[in-house]
């Protein structure tokens, strides 16, 4: 299942806009009422319309927001690490080739994440990238330091500093970060070359049909912009791994996403 509904799309670009739901019905002509029903759950595809084009969002992407989920994707050299974190669940995803592996976040309780790579029979993973420091992001990493794995990220506490646009080569892999603030300040996404498919680490910047929360209007147009720099230059095969809900692809987003625009030819 997706990250967010429909319903915290429509919060997150109210706040993202400064706007009330009386703000925003009265721009979209709706009676205030039927704003806060939809905002509740009382779906209306007429309101998801008008309202879509007051907060500058795809009308066709919100419209039809309550049935998208993405295609699931054949990933064989990815597992996606899915760990609870205070009622909900969040993401880290390991990437392997023959002799090479690698994580990016390491989830919110302090052992779970080294737990779930014994299970998974994992005998080294040669570095650990953080998106960004929320708790439910790098709970696991003290573990996995005091186990010896190079941890790397920017403004991480005991991690190797990272910024955007530096390379790590990981065998046949390379990582390459790029600024992903917004949500989070700062925070990195990663794009890693050497696998079938483009591969994009985006953490709570860029989920499946929705985007990280922004507290303030300024940081929310903040974030659009750093989304607009790293995705527009990419193609539509691009895999989107996301910090929470499934992987994606960003031909997907492009199409589904509310925040996204497609892309320009």
């Amino acid at each position: 299942m997706l990250e967010d509904d429909y319903t915290y799309v429509i919060r997150k670009a109210l706040r993202g806009h400064g706007l009330t739901p009386a703000d925003a019905a009265q721009k979209a002509g709706l009676p205030e009422s039927e704003v806060l029903a939809f905002a509740d759950g009382e779906f209306s595809v007429d309101t998801a319309r008008r309202l879509a084009t007051v907060l500058g969002l795809k009308p066709d992407a919100l419209a039809h927001h309550p049935d998208y989920l993405p295609q699931p994707l054949k990933l064989p050299n990815i597992h996606r690490l899915d760990f609870p974190f205070d009622g909900e669940r969040v993401n880290a995803w390991l990437i392997w080739t023959d002799d090479t592996a690698i994580l990016f976040d390491t989830g919110y309780e302090s052992t779970a994440c080294a737990a779930a790579l014994i299970k998974l029979h994992v005998p080294r993973v040669d570095e650990v990238f953080i998106t960004h420091s929320h708790r439910d992001h790098v709970g696991g990493s003290s573990t996995l330091r005091g186990q010896g794995y190079r941890i790397h990220g920017d403004h991480i506490e005991n991690a190797r500093p990272m910024k955007p646009g530096d390379a790590i080569p990981c065998g046949p892999l390379t990582v390459r970060a790029c600024d992903l603030s917004g949500h989070a300040n700062p925070a990195l996404g990663y794009h890693i070359d050497g696998l079938a498919q483009p591969v994009l680490v985006t953490g709570d910047a860029l989920f499946a049909g929705s985007m990280g929360g922004c507290t303030t209007p300024t940081i929310y147009q903040h974030a659009l912009q750093t989304l607009g720099q790293v995705l527009t230059p990419l193609p539509d095969s691009t895999v989107i791994l996301p910090g929470h809900g499934p992987a994606t692809t960003l031909g997907e987003e492009r199409v589904h996403n509310p925040f996204l625009s497609p892309r320009r030819e």
